[in-house]
């Protein structure tokens, strides 16, 4: 049985962010304000679907999908860009690929103990995030 990642999830820890946003070629207001955001995590989990909210009081991005089926993503929020995107179990983990203008570009999810990590990447830019569950 696959981990269960439902909950909602608060940030406690976010690294090279700057550096991710840089990759996308968001500009530098943008990453300024984006940098003192605070986001939550809202996953809902049913077998291998899943929809992912991630809130902020800027912006707001949902993402939904079923495990191992491609889609169109278009990460409005974000960059505002067109990916087709997959996302697979490999192990424990959720890894998802982003293919689009970007090189390199997906994240990856897992729980370990009582922490939601993330780790976003493009092209030579690695994020790494760490969230607790919300009480």
């Amino acid at each position: 049985m696959p981990v269960d990642f439902s909950g909602t999830w608060d940030i406690v820890s976010n690294v090279n962010f700057d550096g991710y946003m840089v990759a996308l070629g968001i500009d530098f207001a943008t990453r300024k304000m984006a940098s003192l955001l605070k986001p939550q995590k809202v996953i809902k989990q049913e077998g291998d679907c899943f929809t992912i909210h991630t809130l902020t009081s800027f912006r707001k991005y949902e993402c939904s999908f079923k495990t191992g089926q491609s889609f169109t993503e278009v990460t409005k929020g974000m960059d505002n860009r067109t990916c087709q995107t997959v996302v697979n179990w490999e192990n424990d983990r959720l890894v998802c690929v982003q293919k689009g203008e970007k090189r390199n570009r997906g994240w990856t999810h897992w729980i370990q103990g009582d922490e939601l990590h993330l780790e976003i990447t493009c092209e030579d830019q690695v994020c790494k995030q760490i969230y607790k569950r919300s009480e």
